[in-house]
């Protein structure tokens, strides 16, 4: 814990846009329940400045950021370490800065899956799942989905060459070896995935843009779940589309939630009560 003398380690959120971000709210509430002394902000990054915006808060002494859309590449190369994940993802959305030295890391995919097999209770063993988008966002869900163990995993994005170079990242990456010996990994165009799936998990930026699910309905199961990683007013679109085709839809603020919670035990060495957060989250936005 910061001393009452001391100044209040900084931490901030980076993206454009960014005043949608509920991160500030569920990081002060963290450091609430955990006895934590922080100060975390939004920070609106010019879409060609977050090199030099990076840059600056490193000087000030800032002691951790969370990187959100369209930053997550650069972020990834302009930290000086990389965790494994980060390294297998290519992409990081949580920065450690110590001594003027920059650390990566990836959180969104232990986030999901946390939110996924324990929030909304379904497990990803065994079980098909389809994950659209191979940009920054799926890239840094793909490793941890795929450790989840399920039977098939089909990775699907309108540039298919993406996709597939993310898919031979992670076949080649020792960590997953044993789990793809049981998992299918396979990636397809969205016009052109076939059969149905229990889990879906939109990862594009279909929804943020207001566009149309880039996926047929009918690879829907009955009751599948069908998961957007945004949330709020951005999701609307998305969980109407799995309602009307028989599934049980659900946003990302669980996701959202379970992140920060990572990302706030790599700051600060305590895990704060994620479920409690998201509860009270829930209620407020209700």
């Amino acid at each position: 814990m910061t001393s009452d003398n001391a100044a209040i380690d900084r931490y901030f959120v980076l993206g454009n846009p960014i005043a949608h971000s509920r991160s500030p709210q569920i990081h002060a509430r963290f450091a609430e329940l955990a006895g934590q002394a922080i100060d975390y902000q939004r920070c609106l990054v010019p879409l060609d400045g977050f090199a030099a915006t990076l840059a600056q808060l490193v000087q000030d002494g800032v002691r951790g950021c969370n990187v959100t859309v369209p930053f997550k590449f650069e972020a990834f190369q302009a930290a000086n370490t990389r965790s494994d994940r980060a390294q297998l993802a290519q992409a990081v959305n949580t920065l450690v800065m110590e001594n003027s030295k920059i650390h990566a890391d990836n959180t969104d995919g232990v986030g999901l899956v946390n939110d996924i097999q324990v929030n909304a209770g379904v497990p990803l063993a065994g079980r098909d799942v389809l994950l659209i988008g191979a940009g920054g966002a799926g890239a840094g869900v793909l490793g941890p989905l795929l450790a989840a163990g399920p039977r098939r995993l089909v990775l699907v994005n309108r540039t298919l060459a993406k996709a597939e170079a993310l898919a031979a990242r992670h076949r080649a990456h020792a960590s997953l070896q044993t789990v793809l010996q049981k998992t299918e990994l396979l990636v397809q165009e969205p016009h052109a995935v076939e059969g149905e799936f229990d889990v879906i998990v939109n990862a594009s930026a279909s929804s943020l843009a207001g566009s149309a699910v880039p996926v047929a309905g009918s690879v829907l199961k009955p009751g599948a779940l069908a998961y957007d990683m945004m949330y709020g007013p951005a999701a609307a679109g998305f969980m109407a589309w799995a309602r009307e085709h028989g599934a049980s839809p659900r946003d990302g603020l669980g996701m959202l939630v379970e992140q920060a919670a990572e990302s706030f035990s790599l700051w600060r060495g305590v895990r704060p009560p994620a479920a409690q957060v998201l509860q009270e989250l829930r209620l407020l936005l209700a």
